[in-house]
């Protein structure tokens, strides 16, 4: 029997890329779409490590199943590890990634350091509240101006220096295989037998009690 692992997310392309790498795994992948409407989660933590958990957590008290949930963002060393946990909304609440890209160069400009670094955590959770944690991070150095058609929001000004180029100038494949998410979800894919296990201890278990007449 399949074990169900909701991920607290609604989007396609990411819920594809979780199935296909666990799909060796006895693993039901859902996402909020296979569900009625719950509430949103508000994204209010100080770290990326809350902010995934409590969208884990929430999900899985809600629904009644494990859950997955991500948070990921830009640290620039500069800026003192800003954008970080406001990535998204760097210029504001309603930016698009060109706005929050124009933001950070004028930023930056003062600046001659342009070290920064992806990070991501993931967060699983089981509707008790316990929770696993896994983490990527992948170093770059933030260009002067945008470079490529690929990828979204701050990739045109991530340079990678293995690479060459920035992510926005290489193939999604290419930059999955040393991303920041991309590392987070192969240590999970690495420890999926051990999750299951972890989840099959975890998940609360409900007596069964006999109709009385």
């Amino acid at each position: 029997m399949k074990q169900i692992l909701v991920l607290a997310s609604t989007n396609p392309g990411k819920t594809r890329e979780i199935r296909d790498l666990l799909k060796e795994f006895p693993l039901d992948i859902k996402n909020l779409t296979d569900f009625g409407p719950i509430p949103p989660v508000v994204e209010d933590g100080a770290t990326f490590d809350d902010n995934a958990y409590k969208k884990a957590a929430f999900t899985a008290r809600v629904l009644g199943y494990p859950a997955m949930a991500d948070d990921s963002g830009l640290c620039v060393e500069a800026l003192d590890g800003a954008p970080g946990v406001k990535s998204a909304r760097y210029a504001g609440d309603h930016a698009t990634d060109a706005d929050n890209v124009a933001r950070l160069l004028t930023d930056l400009a003062p600046h001659d350091n342009r070290k920064a670094a992806f990070e991501c955590v993931i967060s699983i959770a089981v509707p008790t509240g316990a929770a696993l944690t896994y983490e990527g991070r992948c170093e770059g150095i933030i260009t002067r101006e945008p470079a490529g058609d690929n990828g979204f929001g701050y990739d045109p000004l991530f340079f990678f220096p293995t690479f060459g180029k920035t992510f926005a100038q290489v193939p999604m494949e290419q930059k999955a295989q040393v991303s920041h998410r991309g590392m987070a979800l192969t240590q999970v894919a690495e420890e999926m037998d051990k999750i299951l296990e972890w989840i099959d201890i975890n998940m609360p278990r409900f007596k069964q009690v006999p109709c009385k007449d």
